[in-house]
């Protein structure tokens, strides 16, 4: 359910913490965490307050949205996998898209797309879908990385979910002009 200042008030209570300041304690953890299992829960806890509106301007303010994206460059496959569901789960706002994609991220999701991590592909998919617009369409919408979606829409037999993404974003993004 998304929140709204109201909900937030009666959730936290009189003595709860300010969404903000608790967000910006995740942060500090995961700034000062030595131990990867640490890092994964608490990426993985960020990436779903990314799916909130409510969340949004605190994220941007905290500078979640570039974590996520740091993440996502890491060797360990569960940070790519919390950091690319916060991408997607943040990313169908415009503003949050726009410092995905000015911060370098549009090279890192398509990135995901060869994951042999399912969520990984089905986040980037998603991410694709609403990154894609007049100014990003370039840049996705490259001969290999069509060639990528087409193979998952193709594969209905094998994964629905990657199949249904797929075809999702070539019917808005590509079918839909011509």
């Amino acid at each position: 359910m998304f929140t709204n200042n109201q909900r937030q008030e009666e959730r936290t209570g009189k003595y709860g913490t300010p969404r903000l300041q608790y967000l910006q304690e995740l942060v500090n953890q995961f700034q000062n965490a030595a131990d990867e299992e640490r890092k994964e829960r608490i990426v993985a806890n960020l990436a779903n307050f990314a799916y909130d509106p409510y969340n949004y301007t605190f994220l941007r303010q905290l500078n979640v949205l570039e974590l996520f994206l740091d993440c996502i460059t890491e060797p360990n496959e569960k940070l790519v996998e919390f950091g690319i569901g916060g991408i997607c789960n943040s990313c169908d706002d415009p503003a949050n898209a726009a410092i995905i994609t000015q911060s370098g991220g549009i090279p890192l999701t398509i990135q995901c797309l060869s994951s042999p991590v399912r969520n990984t592909v089905n986040y980037a998919l998603g991410s694709l879908y609403y990154l894609c617009n007049s100014s990003t369409k370039e840049e996705i919408l490259k001969p290999e990385v069509l060639d990528v979606i087409k193979r998952y829409a193709a594969c209905e037999t094998v994964n629905v979910s990657f199949s249904n993404l797929a075809k999702a974003f070539l019917d808005k993004h590509v079918y839909e002009n011509k």
